[in-house]
């Protein structure tokens, strides 16, 4: 497959503080990318300096065949990025919020260009319809249709379901996967561990630096966890026995479950074993999930505001 994004090393610092430190990515095109990682942790940095609004303090490589540090002017014309505050005016209607960004892009005619995009993301019934009164699905769909009016090749997506229902974030994905069946590429932030798991990929950013890429399955298998699940009465005062037992990284309910995950299942084992046999407790391996692994690189990242 063709190369989107290749870079190395890109880097950006604002004062003394290093936002971005020395962050390597490679981007197949038409896959999706998800960036995971706690807030602060150079996300957005990141996906400004990819799509040419920011300029890299070090690093190289390409955008779409075009030099990250020399031709941003080209990366933003093949680019759509959608932040993450409704950035469109809501006195305006659908469509002339749609026709106003078409008027920044040159695009011609206009209106083609304006209903085809309605059509295509399901807004045509709505195109009257102020933007100020549409729900945070409704708007957010007209966030997405802005961003690929002009055909772009590579959209970024910056906490692009903050604030939606579930329903609205099933759809919003749904339609990420058909651009993506198209060749688009698609590199896109987000805190939700479901929406990470429909990601192609994941890389994890914590503190400026890649910490973790690859597949989901792959990611959680280099963590090398163990996850037991805990069933019985009273877990709550059972959870603060284990806070400081031996080999117990993350204790986490789960419902009317208690996960408890660790590095050394040996050690882990050893330390539940006495627990199993209190009347009505059960212990049994689980399946280490997206979570237990954010949680461990959280809180083995070293935080670069200090």
């Amino acid at each position: 497959m063709s190369v989107a994004v290749e870079v190395r090393d890109l880097t950006k610092r604002f004062g003394t503080r290093t936002v971005v430190d020395h962050v390597s990515l490679t981007v197949e095109t038409g896959q999706i990318v998800g960036f995971l990682g706690p807030n602060g942790s150079g996300k957005t940095t990141f996906i400004r300096m990819l799509c040419g609004l920011l300029t890299p303090d070090a690093g190289s490589g390409t955008v779409l065949g075009f030099d990250v540090i020399t031709q941003s002017r080209l990366i933003r014309r093949e680019v759509g990025y959608m932040t993450q505050r409704f950035s469109f005016y809501e006195d305006l209607s659908i469509a002339e919020n749609l026709d106003f960004v078409a008027r920044l892009y040159r695009l011609k005619p206009r209106a083609r260009y304006v209903d085809e995009t309605l059509d295509d993301l399901g807004l045509a019934s709505r195109r009257d319809q102020l933007a100020g009164t549409l729900s945070g699905g409704w708007k957010q769909r007209l966030a997405l249709a802005a961003c690929i009016m002009h055909k772009p090749k590579l959209l970024l997506l910056d906490e692009p379901t903050a604030g939606v229902d579930p329903k609205a974030r099933r759809e919003f994905w749904d339609e990420i996967h058909r651009l993506s069946a198209t060749g688009l590429t698609v590199l896109v932030s987000t805190h939700y561990m479901d929406e990470a798991e429909r990601c192609h990929r994941i890389a994890y950013i914590s503190y400026g630096k890649l910490i973790a890429t690859g597949t989901v399955e792959g990611v959680i298998r280099d963590a090398a966890l163990t996850t037991f699940v805990i069933r019985g009465p009273n877990l709550a005062s059972l959870a603060e026995e284990l806070e400081e037992a031996p080999g117990v990284e993350q204790i986490a309910p789960f419902g009317a479950t208690l996960h408890v995950v660790g590095r050394d299942v040996g050690l882990l084992a050893k330390t539940l074993e006495p627990y199993s046999r209190r009347p009505g407790v059960s212990i049994e391996r689980g399946s280490t999930n997206l979570e237990d692994v954010f949680i461990q690189l959280m809180t083995s990242a070293q935080d670069n505001m200090k």
